[in-house]
């Protein structure tokens, strides 16, 4: 989750995520599939052309297995979604590192989805609008979305209450 060279100093920490894990059944279910090929491809093969036929094989399917399934995993443990008292904060990248930070005073509107799979499971995506020129920032497969859309209207709520009763001063 984000570091807390990221946070500001009167910053907390109001609830952290990524998405949900369904995200992972076909890079598990793929790299299933690739161990049970690689298993039958060396029995079938063996030690035929002195091992050289089998080497480049697994050569092959371990490349597959790191594509098909380590790379979605890891693309799924750094992407995490960070709501403080003051911001939103989404990170994510292996290698190189990118996010968007919004800050809650410019939120107008907090809005989520939920489909059949995503009400069986307990998660759907939050559809952020703001201030600025980007489109809105759509979080998919967030678990219990609910509660973070919830934790999120009270916060941006409790964000623009300052600005109204500086309004309602003039």
């Amino acid at each position: 989750m984000p570091s807390d060279k990221l946070l500001l100093d009167d910053e907390t920490v109001e609830a952290e995520t990524r998405t949900h894990v369904k995200v992972l059944v076909v890079p598990f279910l793929l790299g299933l599939a690739i161990m049970l090929i690689g298993g039958y491809f060396v029995g079938a093969v063996g030690d035929a052309g002195g091992g050289t036929p089998r080497l480049v094989g697994l050569v092959v399917l371990a490349v597959l297995f790191v594509w098909g399934t380590v790379l979605p995993f890891l693309r799924w443990l750094t992407w995490t979604y960070t709501l403080t008292n003051r911001r939103l904060i989404e990170q994510k990248g292996i290698v190189t590192r990118s996010g968007r930070i919004i800050p809650l005073a410019r939120i107008n509107d907090v809005a989520y989805e939920k489909g059949l799979v995503d009400r069986m499971l307990g998660c759907g995506t939050l559809i952020i609008h703001d201030a600025s020129q980007q489109a809105g920032l759509r979080l998919r497969d967030i678990p219990h979305i609910e509660d973070l859309h919830r934790r999120i209207s009270r916060l941006v709520l409790s964000s623009h209450a300052p600005e109204a009763r500086r309004d309602e001063q003039f």
